[in-house]
């Protein structure tokens, strides 16, 4: 395997500038997609890899119920500094597993309370809280929304408040945060990957309620209005009006002209260098991993039948 199976873990740094670029220099829709595609396959990537790091690791240890053949000398060979890696991988995969478990734990518990808080109360598809504090957010099948962010806003800035939150709703966006926070989880160095998500995610329910309302100073004020008065929305991985920012540069988007939906950026200008140098990143990562899967499969099978 050589280094081969240490790369997944810093190849996300590659990423780092597309996720920095693609808010302003890709529409949001695709900059979405993309980042959150990028995010998955690296975060599989490096636990992969850590995973065969961590068999080795686990093979030198007394008493493992693993075959005695996966100890042999020609297996640690495969693995750059063997004792050190392939010690180190055990904690580290524990603790993504954790971290990943809980990150997921806490996004169904939010959902499964939410869910049982408004059964029984009118409204399928919208469902309006008479409650005192302000906020609304997109529920998977449901939007939820109080009467004190209501009050708060003109006739005109609720149709964008419900136009935003039914794109969150169609696109399905919940599903995106909630891929990128895992991602973050597995691997730290996609942390801007998800940061990236959160906000591309708000821009593209932002275009589609422009477009819905065919008024973008008005969905601009909601926004405002909405982060003025809204505490947000229960987890990070569910999506809101005014759940994630920076505000100020989605209502000066908004303000400007729509973004025209383009296709793979030129290579030789800084976006494109920026998703060139993020793909070929994301490229290599898969086939170190693979790579390293199968040379250690191949070694293991030769070391003990199994």
């Amino acid at each position: 395997m050589g280094v081969f199976v240490f790369l997944p873990l810093v190849l996300p740094l590659t990423a780092w500038p597309v996720a920095r670029l693609a808010e302003g220099r890709l529409h949001p829709r695709a900059a979405t997609r993309l980042l959150t595609a990028m995010a998955v396959v690296m975060a599989g990537c490096s636990t992969l890899c850590l995973a065969l790091l961590m068999v080795v690791g686990t093979a030198q240890l007394p008493g493992n119920p693993l075959p005695d053949g996966w100890s042999d000398p020609e297996v640690r060979a495969a693995v750059p500094h063997d004792e050190i890696a392939g010690r180190a991988a055990i904690p580290a995969l524990a603790a993504v597993a954790a971290l990943c478990g809980r990150a997921l734990h806490r996004h169904r518990r939010v959902i499964r309370l939410a869910r049982r808080a408004l059964t029984g109360l009118p409204g399928r598809a919208v469902c309006v809280l008479p409650d005192s504090t302000p906020y609304a957010y997109a529920l998977p099948g449901r939007i939820v929304v109080s009467t004190a962010l209501l009050d708060g806003l003109a006739p005109g800035e609720r149709r964008a408040l419900f136009a935003h939150e039914r794109a969150h709703l169609a696109a399905r966006h919940h599903r995106h945060l909630l891929a990128v926070h895992l991602a973050a989880r597995a691997n730290p160095f996609l942390r801007p990957l998800r940061t990236a998500v959160r906000y591309t995610a708000e821009r593209w329910a932002d275009e589609e309620a422009a477009g819905s309302v065919a008024d973008r100073p008005t969905v601009a004020r909601a926004i405002g209005k909405a982060a003025l008065l809204s505490r947000g929305t229960p987890a990070p991985t569910v999506a809101g009006l005014a759940a994630t920012g920076p505000v100020p540069r989605r209502v000066a988007a908004l303000l400007g002209p729509a973004p025209v939906a383009r296709g793979w950026p030129a290579a030789f200008t800084t976006a494109g260098l920026a998703v060139w140098g993020a793909a070929a990143g994301t490229l290599v990562s898969a086939m170190s991993s693979a790579n390293s899967a199968v040379t250690l499969f191949l070694i293991l099978r030769a070391a003990a039948p199994l």
